[in-house]
């Protein structure tokens, strides 16, 4: 991505928790660290199942005591209903702000001048009254603007910011093992560390208890991951569930597809050092694995 584009993500929505409990109901919640958040600082975290299982990531920010989520649109419904199931008597409100939000996506480089700009080296800023802040999984992934639509054109404009489309924002993504389409796919059908939660600083192992941590603290220490979401490389279009094939041996399975497609692939038996740069079968079809430069094996 260049220094002087943009990307306008139509598909991410905001929800807003606010209140004098906002803080700890999520903290409970929530996978990473919610003391880390601040005006200056955002985060990327998850919700998971009692056994650790993927349900829901987003990015959190903060304005004072107000925190924000933002979320892949398919969730939205979704993550309201269940952050209201944990509500009980927390005093607390949750509100959608989609409609009034929208999202986009610029360089890093472009980010690292406008903190120049306002002297400062805080990775989320308040940029003409919209929230701008360092991609925390990725800097390959640039920095996210959160802002009305009509603020963010007078941004694009004072940024001489040229919309492009998001072609090569995913292809980034890809390369980095970050899913960026059909994470809706994941849900349930992997645990988080399987999701590389740990790797994308989703997961604070100090924090304390929230939903799914202790399965999720156990892996971690017994060192359990026997499986990892990994992108491929495929020729033709691949189906949800397909298994991917190794010398007659099942080696993963597509959760997936799409131009970008992500397989669960085994890490032992077999060993993944053994097919991880060899030709797979998916059906009729050739895959190979896309390993992202940090990972580690």
């Amino acid at each position: 991505m260049e220094k002087d584009q943009i990307i306008i993500l139509e598909d991410q929505s905001l929800i807003e928790v606010a209140g004098p409990d906002a803080e700890v109901f999520l903290q409970n919640i929530v996978s990473n660290d919610i003391k880390k958040v601040s005006e200056s600082n955002s985060i990327f975290s998850g919700i998971f199942t009692a056994q650790g299982k993927y349900l829901y990531e987003f990015f959190i920010l903060k304005n004072n005591d107000v925190y924000f989520l933002e979320c892949d649109i398919t969730f939205k419904d979704e993550l309201i209903k269940h952050l209201s199931k944990y509500k009980l008597r927390s005093n607390i409100e949750i509100k959608d702000l989609s409609s009034s939000y929208v999202v986009g996506i610029t360089s890093e480089e472009k980010f690292r001048e406008v903190q120049n700009e306002l002297g400062t080296k805080e990775k989320t800023i308040l940029y003409r009254e919209s929230y701008y802040f360092l991609d925390t999984r990725s800097e390959r992934l640039g920095a996210r603007i959160i802002s009305s639509l009509e603020k963010l054109h007078l941004t694009i404009k004072s940024l001489s910011l040229k919309i492009v489309d998001k072609s090569n924002y995913l292809k980034i993504a890809h390369a980095e093992g970050i899913p960026i389409q059909g994470i809706k796919n994941l849900q349930d059908s992997l645990f988080s560390l399987e999701s590389n939660f740990d790797e994308l600083n989703a997961i604070d192992f100090k924090k304390g208890c929230y939903v799914g941590q202790e399965n999720t603290a156990r892996m971690k220490l017994k060192n359990k991951v026997r499986r990892k979401l990994i992108p491929i490389i495929a020729q033709n279009s691949l189906k949800i569930s397909d298994e991917i094939i190794f010398k007659k041996q099942v080696v993963g399975k597509i959760l997936i597809g799409g131009t970008y497609p992500f397989a669960l692939i085994k890490l032992f038996d077999p060993n993944f050092l053994e097919f991880y740069k060899e030709d797979l079968e998916v059906k009729e079809n050739k895959v190979q694995i896309l390993v992202p430069a940090h990972f580690k094996f």
